[in-house]
């Protein structure tokens, strides 16, 4: 009787721990079997940025492909680089222009503008205004301000390098007339009758918003 009983209890302990193996192992297959499914992540698209849109061009003499145009060499040198990042979310915008290469220890205005870069500094149109000011050039402050406008001014180190960020309620990403970043030869005026302006239009990068 003592021997019947030794076995059985040794078939129960032998049942119990061949039931644990087998579902030990069944997990692991259905872990590897999940893993095999899940997505792989997404790398961002040319052009886009974790955080958003980024433009990125070297400076050089305009040409029909030319990414970032200087119009006055002895002050934006060609080579020299220009990078626009930006990104919107909950009605507000960011954005952040890096340059590298430039004149060093020196002041630069930028804006945002409404068109695309050409052949001289006045085709990328008028700066951008969240609310368009009806009287053109527009130099009142109640619309050349920083709220309404875009602007990125910024200070250059030993290198000639600087960057700026701007961030305000714009609606760059759904509106079509955010198309370039223009560097100017001074940091903006914000006094009424100047307000906006920064002196003569320097470099530009037609850039995505």
């Amino acid at each position: 009787m003592l021997q019947q009983r030794t076995r059985l209890f040794g078939s129960i302990v032998g049942l119990c721990t061949a039931g644990a193996l087998l579902a030990g192992c069944g997990g692991g297959a259905q872990e590897a079997e999940h893993a095999q499914h899940q997505p792989a992540p997404q790398t961002p698209a040319e052009g886009q940025s974790a955080a958003g849109k980024q433009t990125s061009g070297t400076f050089e003499n305009f040409s029909p492909t030319a990414k970032a145009i200087t119009y006055k060499p002895e002050e934006v040198p060609a080579g020299g680089q220009i990078t626009v990042n930006s990104s919107s979310a909950d009605g507000k915008s960011k954005v952040t222009v890096e340059v590298k290469g430039l004149q060093p220890n020196r002041p630069y205005g930028a804006h945002v503008h409404v068109k695309p870069c050409g052949a001289t500094g006045e085709d990328a149109g008028s700066h951008y205004q969240e609310k368009a000011d009806p009287v053109k050039p527009s130099v009142d402050p109640a619309y050349a301000n920083p709220q309404n406008e875009v602007w990125l001014d910024f200070h250059t180190d030993a290198q000639g390098n600087g960057t700026a960020t701007a961030e305000g309620a714009w609606s760059l990403a759904t509106r079509d007339d955010a198309q370039s970043v223009v560097l100017h030869e001074t940091h903006t005026h914000s006094e009424p009758g100047k307000a906006g302006s920064a002196g003569s239009r320097l470099g530009c990068i037609t850039a995505d918003f």
